[in-house]
């Protein structure tokens, strides 16, 4: 096996664009909360960075990407980094070192639990948090990694495609986003008072990184500088500007004026869609994933959380969860073997239901594994702790009850 000093540079430029998403995450959800909570919602994505990358090395990779037990998880032969090298590992890439490989993935394991802080933002513990995140790394990202690309993994085995997180990122981190805000409770007079950004400015900027960085999270997960990671690359922003069209088309139709905020999210709810088809369909077919997530999206954040009441504040199971199932049903759909011979089938739309089949499995199969474990780690972490903050602090604001720092002191107390 012969290591390509190309596809190594490509990729490791790649795993620098993935991990810069991190920051630009808190920046996009920080912009969308009050001044009051603004560092502590920067702080709970960025926290995650180290976090992550520790767990990573001593025992996520392994659990990952080790031997597999029972399809569901890997060994610990890669406990601690022991034996990631220089040489490829011929299961997933012959073409770079191992180490890169499992730096790449990295970034992954670091972007995909920061994701559900969207929906917790402003009203949980910080101390909870750090637990939370820990735990739900351990019980189902590197669970669901493994089952989804893992060599064995039982998703993988189904046939369903996964190119670059559509399960084990978006829609596992929706999921569990939506089960643990119901069962976290709702922030303080909601539904009574309006949450208004604090800083669209942000949101923007945050929005702009997290594009930026999605050309390493997909064309990188060709795992090589070749036609396919070309291919990713054009579907990844065809999509993302498709669905900032549909979405501004909305907000004009519906409101009257399309708004920056929501040109913002129509970009971003059309990276999730693509990203699990990526590599997988054609460039006219991301064109239509992205026109049609954005009234997908837009239905779930103002009808459906209106109706069921439940407080998911910055929406991350209606960008990330909803627009992540849609885009790994679009992968069933219109999926070619002659853009990626790792589809073993065509989608439907070229005369094959065996691709969509595995992909409605797989996606199942996601929903349910984050959702259930979601549900136990945070019911066993309230018998020993209250994870929610006191009602004063709330008032407060969590930048001075949880860090004891204001971003703006000029502006204390007119929230």
């Amino acid at each position: 096996m012969e290591i390509n000093l190309g596809d190594s540079a490509f990729v490791m430029i790649c795993s620098a664009l993935v991990f810069v998403m991190t920051p630009g995450l808190a920046f996009f959800y920080a912009g969308m909360v009050r001044r009051k909570n603004v560092l502590n919602t920067l702080m709970s994505s960025f926290f995650i960075c180290g976090l992550a990358s520790v767990m990573w090395v001593l025992v996520g990779y392994s659990l990952s990407f080790g031997n597999d037990f029972h399809g569901i998880i890997g060994g610990l032969n890669f406990f601690g980094m022991v034996g990631v090298g220089a040489e490829p590992n011929a299961a997933y890439a012959s073409n770079i070192p191992q180490l890169l490989f499992a730096a790449f993935q990295m970034m992954f394991a670091i972007i995909t639990p920061a994701l559900i802080t969207g929906s917790l933002v402003g009203r949980m513990k910080f101390s909870a948090l750090f637990i939370f995140v820990a735990a739900w790394s351990l019980l189902v990202y590197y669970p669901l990694a493994h089952m989804v690309w893992g060599d064995g993994g039982l998703i993988r085995a189904l046939g369903a495609v996964d190119f670059a997180g559509g399960n084990v990122v978006h829609i596992s981190s929706g999921i569990s986003g939506l089960v643990a805000c119901i069962m976290l409770g709702k922030r303080r007079g909601h539904g009574m008072m309006s949450y208004r950004p604090h800083n669209i400015p942000f949101v923007v900027l945050g929005a702009a990184l997290l594009w930026f960085g999605w050309f390493g999270f997909n064309a990188g997960s060709a795992l090589g500088a070749g036609p396919l990671a070309v291919q990713a690359f054009m579907t990844t922003n065809t999509s993302a500007a498709a669905a900032m069209l549909s979405w501004m088309l909305i907000e004009k139709v519906k409101h009257g004026k399309p708004s920056l905020l929501g040109a913002a999210t129509g970009a971003v709810v059309g990276l999730v869609a693509i990203t699990p088809g990526a590599g997988f369909v054609s460039i006219w077919a991301s064109i239509i994933i992205g026109i049609v997530v954005s009234p997908i999206c837009f239905f779930f954040m103002e009808k459906v959380k209106a109706k069921f009441g439940y407080d998911d504040a910055l929406d991350a199971f209606g960008c990330h969860g909803v627009g992540g199932i849609w885009g790994g049903i679009a992968t069933g759909l219109f999926g070619q073997t002659a853009i990626n011979s790792a589809a073993q089938w065509n989608g439907l739309f070229f005369g094959d239901v065996k691709l969509l089949i595995a992909q409605i499995m797989g996606i199942a199969i996601t929903i349910v594994f984050a959702g259930v474990m979601t549900f136990l780690i945070i019911k066993v972490m309230k018998l020993f702790m209250d994870i929610r903050v006191e009602a004063s602090e709330e008032a407060d604001g969590l930048d001075l009850a949880e860090h004891g720092e204001t971003a703006y002191p000029a502006f204390n107390g007119l929230d």
